[in-house]
């Protein structure tokens, strides 16, 4: 894996603008070039849309707010430097163009204090991102929860400001004859090193998604409407 990343990364550096393959062979994919949102679409009226691509800190006066800092495509400082970051809350949701099935996602993200956000598989099955930290007892609606299934294993969530990463080993749903033939499955999901989630069967989509309905592929999308946040590095390998 370290290898394909870093065969990637020159590419991009070098100022292409489309999502990146490491190759077929490979079955890496990138969707997050690094330097603008091309490849992602907003799920909404686009003139409420907070997505930018650059850089979030916490804000220090006020730890419920990030500090973000655009960064236009052609600056100096590398792609990798950059994030897709929802600067506000009540934003709309973004997703990719691209659709999958089976794959492994690896991400990283950062919230502020009491922020919320998600990760949607397919575009249907959430992964929740929230500022869980220090809770003793955490639930289906906390850092990792597979959002009205299933709750982290334990609470491996680190402070606001931080950057965390999760690993989702994901089986789409299987379909035949148009009828589905078995659920959607999160094999395995690694937050910050930890296993919190193994063989999680989703009986149907997560409310809020892109469409509603299962299908053999889709998109990744990232939750917007509700607080700030922040995901770089996104990765998913195709199985």
């Amino acid at each position: 894996m370290i290898r394909i990343v870093i065969a990637v990364v020159p590419i991009l550096c070098l100022g292409f603008s489309a999502p990146s393959r490491a190759g077929d062979k490979d079955k890496v994919i990138l969707p997050f070039n690094g330097s603008d949102l091309k490849g992602w679409k907003l799920k909404g009226d686009p003139k409420r849309s907070q997505w930018v691509v650059g850089r979030a800190v916490l804000n220090e006066d006020k730890p419920s707010e990030f500090v973000v800092t655009p960064i236009n495509p052609a600056a100096d400082g590398g792609p990798r430097a950059r994030a897709i970051v929802n600067a506000k809350s009540g934003g709309i949701d973004i997703y990719t163009e691209e659709k999958f099935g089976d794959c492994i996602i690896e991400v990283e993200l950062m919230v502020p204090k009491g922020s919320n956000s998600g990760i949607y598989v397919m575009g249907e099955y959430e992964v929740q991102v929230l500022d869980s930290y220090g809770r003793a007892k955490v639930g289906p609606g906390d850092l990792g929860g597979l959002y009205g299934a299933s709750a982290p294993k334990v609470n491996a969530a680190k402070k606001p400001g931080e950057w965390q990463k999760f690993v989702i080993d994901f089986q789409a749903p299987r379909f035949e004859g148009g009828k589905k033939t078995s659920n959607a499955k999160f094999v395995r999901v690694v937050l910050n090193d930890q296993v919190i989630h193994e063989n999680v069967e989703m009986k149907g989509p997560t409310p809020s998604g892109v469409t509603g309905k299962e299908a053999p592929t889709g998109p990744i999308m990232f939750q917007g409407d509700h607080g700030p946040v922040s995901y770089r590095n996104i990765k998913i390998t195709l199985k």
